[in-house]
């Protein structure tokens, strides 16, 4: 019975994370590392690199639905991912020396922020921001994904589609296509990176990503679906949610 439950609960909660990631265009992550650092009681550095191998096949699997069901722009969106592992190169040299959970907190602010005026634009029917930055300038919100994944290891493809539906006037579908194909790269590296060094439970990982590549296609479908105003709203709930956590716990 333990034996049972003990393998039935990673496939149970990594197909939940998978159905939300393929809603709302996100590896799962930012829910996956606190469930299992206070359900599984891991310590945080196991957590993160467990949570990677479920990430991986998910943003796989979401990332090959999306495109089937609205091409990403080969050029823009290999420029996009270009931008994005640069940054994140780049300033994952300095975050050991940065105060994590201070950082953690100071983003869910700005998530905080963007939730709160996606739920404004959607009620008001427009946005503060009057017109439309030109596409061929999209690869540079990989730059500040990226700087979010180098800085905390999590939130570049929570804080690309608001970016991408404010500024440039995206849909909210195309916006969280984009958002997986930026941070696929630095999940396969970091995964690479938190195996090496051995903080990886694989039978855990393995257990969650079964799970989730069960139902992730499934949660492409639901965000193709489901009306723009509704997607958009869903994600913007999701955002308070998290910003709320990171605010709170850091």
């Amino acid at each position: 019975m333990i034996l049972a439950l003990s393998l039935a609960l990673p496939l149970l909660i990594g197909a939940v994370l998978g159905l939300a990631g393929g809603i709302f265009g996100i590896g799962g992550g930012i829910i996956a590392i606190p469930v299992m650092t206070g359900l599984f009681g891991m310590d945080q550095k196991l957590a993160q690199g467990t949570a990677l191998v479920m990430m991986v096949p998910n943003l796989s699997i979401a990332l090959w639905r999306y495109c089937q069901r609205q091409p990403l722009p080969k050029l823009r969106t290999a420029l996009l991912v270009v931008c994005a592992v640069t940054a994140t190169a780049l300033t994952a040299h300095y975050a050991s020396n940065l105060a994590s959970s201070q950082l953690r907190r100071y983003f869910g602010l700005f998530l905080l922020w963007l939730a709160v005026h996606s739920l404004w634009s959607l009620r008001a029917g427009r946005s503060y921001w009057s017109f439309a930055l030109p596409e061929r300038l999209i690869p540079l919100v990989g730059l500040i994904g990226g700087t979010c994944q180098g800085l905390i290891s999590i939130g570049g493809g929570m804080i690309t589609p608001p970016i991408l539906v404010t500024f440039f006037r995206q849909t909210q579908a195309m916006a969280q296509g984009f958002a997986i194909a930026l941070v696929m790269p630095s999940s396969i590296v970091a995964l690479l990176t938190f195996a090496n060094a051995g903080l990886v439970d694989w039978k855990m990982g393995v257990l969650f990503a079964l799970g989730g590549a069960l139902t992730v296609s499934y949660g492409v479908r639901i965000a193709h679906r489901l009306p723009e105003r509704r997607l958009r709203v869903a994600f913007a709930l999701m955002l308070l949610a998290t910003a709320a956590w990171m605010i709170c716990l850091g």
